[in-house]
């Protein structure tokens, strides 16, 4: 007898048991429920401006190669990271999006027999990368919807292999104190990886993007994950890097796929480090943004959660789905986040000053404000 059923027992235990990630709903998947135009969505934290000119033009001028493989070690984009952070090309390792450095990290340093540190309320590829290789998660409590790095030092053990913080958090937004990172870091034992995930640092503000690089040079066992997905506005390319030791480097580079970035994605990538404009254009739309969604939330009723990011968590006081739902009907695709225990709340991505307008009137439909 043919059981297809039989085919769960053979995959390995820890991946029998996962739940896959689910990203926000797209547009298009939208319009075919509902029949719906105009859609906008503010579920994913991409960018409102979508890619900067510089990309487009380097996309444009690369499609005459397609036929060719990419350059598998991403020689031009490395040396234009290693220019910018001042840092040496070893030190860097090219991921499809930073979502596979996560995983790269994973794959390399752990076991089942290891655990793996992480806050409650983050992001939800650091159980998944976990649990796919049966490693055992570790989940310190929240403090104040962020990350308390003393309750996550405190569950470090002989046994810690990585300890993973978002640095603004995802979905929260909540922001820790460069002073307190570099403490927690340094007081980690040097059996123990910290993965600093900065993908939405450039949206700080604050200038101090760049605080964290000068701590490769004293703390081996850091990894710096950061995207072009989010302020660069090249998601769909998904290009990402990790900046470490060389050591950790050459770890991960060993497991890395071969020509894991295509060719459109590093030439997109590498331009878009040298457009300045576009990114300050980003940065100002987003904190135009904040402060006009934020502002609605207050005439509303409604509270957030102050956000470091491009995008706000707010609480809906009651279950969040329904909400959710009915603002899909409206054509506003937002993200609800009970997966990361906050069944009250919708994280909502700042959009262009139209689509957030278009969100808090849906809001006040909806909500019956």
């Amino acid at each position: 007898m043919n059981n297809a059923d039989k085919i769960y027992s053979l995959a390995v235990s820890g991946v029998q048991k996962l739940i896959p990630y689910t990203p926000g709903k797209p547009i298009e998947e939208l319009e075919r429920e509902l029949g719906l135009s105009h859609i906008i969505k503010l579920a994913s934290n991409e960018n409102p401006l979508g890619p900067g000119k510089k990309a487009l033009a380097a996309i444009q001028e690369t499609l005459k190669d397609l036929a060719l493989y990419p350059d598998g070690n991403g020689f031009n984009l490395k040396q234009a990271l290693a220019k910018k952070y001042a840092v040496d090309m070893s030190q860097i390792t090219l991921g499809n999006g930073s979502n596979e450095i996560l995983e790269l990290v994973a794959r390399a340093f752990l076991t089942p027999e290891f655990e793996v540190v992480f806050s409650q309320h983050a992001f939800a590829v650091y159980p998944l990368v976990t649990q796919a290789i049966g490693a055992k998660a570790v989940v310190a409590p929240a403090l104040n919807y962020g990350h308390d790095l003393d309750a996550m030092l405190q569950r470090v053990t002989d046994k810690t292999r990585l300890v993973f913080i978002a640095n603004p958090n995802n979905p929260t937004g909540t922001l820790l104190a460069h002073a307190d990172v570099e403490a927690f870091i340094a007081a980690l034992p040097d059996t123990c990886i910290c993965v600093l995930d900065e993908a939405y640092c450039e949206f700080v503000g604050d200038g101090s993007a760049d605080t964290s690089i000068a701590w490769l040079n004293l703390y081996p066992n850091l990894l710096i994950t950061r995207t072009f997905s989010k302020a660069y506005g090249l998601a769909g390319l998904r290009v990402g890097y990790g900046l470490s030791s060389p050591q950790l480097a050459d770890i991960l580079n060993r497991v890395r796929q071969p020509f894991n970035n295509n060719m459109l994605a590093l030439a997109a990538a590498e331009a878009a480090l040298t457009d300045t404009e576009h990114l300050q254009n980003t940065i100002a739309v987003n904190a135009q943004g904040m402060q006009f969604i934020t502002e609605g939330f207050k005439k509303l009723g409604l509270e957030w959660i102050p956000s470091a990011g491009n995008f706000v968590l707010v609480n809906m006081k009651q279950p969040a789905i329904p909400i959710y739902e009915a603002l899909l009907r409206k054509g506003v695709i937002v993200r609800p986040v009970g997966v990361y225990e906050l069944p009250n709340h919708l994280r909502v991505t700042i959009g262009t000053e139209a689509e957030n307008q278009q969100f808090l009137q849906a809001l006040a439909k909806v909500t019956n404000v």
